[in-house]
């Protein structure tokens, strides 16, 4: 009997911007939406406060992972912004430990915001990583998983 994947193995995310893999990371935070709401109270109407949506915000995304060689893919990326901003699309894969989807996220319009390099301390010794915070104005259908 064939076995289902354990939902809970290693999860990696890839970043890919208009086409171009920009490597894997092992941490992603900040995939979210809100919408802000409006409260309107009627006049003669107790039973409730109408909440009326007024506009969708999105959170930045930020990515980490240790050095690797596609640090220098994302450098590239953010210093093509001194010759003109452009908002690409982009898209997030989140991969099993086997290159399986598990889901991905399609975005508009992408921004890199702040990259992080390593703290390079001799005295307190760790694995170098970088993180990469990313803006967009929403999402869109990543093709499928």
């Amino acid at each position: 009997m064939p076995t289902q994947p354990d939902p809970a193995s290693t999860v990696f995310f890839k970043l890919t911007i208009d086409g171009q893999d920009l490597g894997l990371f092992n941490g992603c935070d900040g995939l979210a939406s809100e919408v802000e709401v409006e409260r309107r109270q009627e006049g003669g109407n107790n039973g409730f406060v109408w909440q009326l949506p007024t506009r969708v915000t999105f959170s930045t995304i930020r990515l980490t992972r240790p050095l690797t060689a596609d640090t220098a893919k994302v450098a590239a990326w953010i210093s093509s912004l001194a010759t003109g901003i452009t908002r690409p699309t982009a898209q997030i894969a989140a991969l099993r430990a086997n290159g399986s989807v598990v889901a991905q996220w399609g975005l508009v319009e992408v921004l890199p915001v702040r990259w992080t390099g390593p703290t390079l301390d001799p005295v307190n010794p760790a694995v170098a990583t970088e993180t990469l915070e990313i803006a967009h104005h929403g999402f869109t259908d990543a093709g499928g998983a």
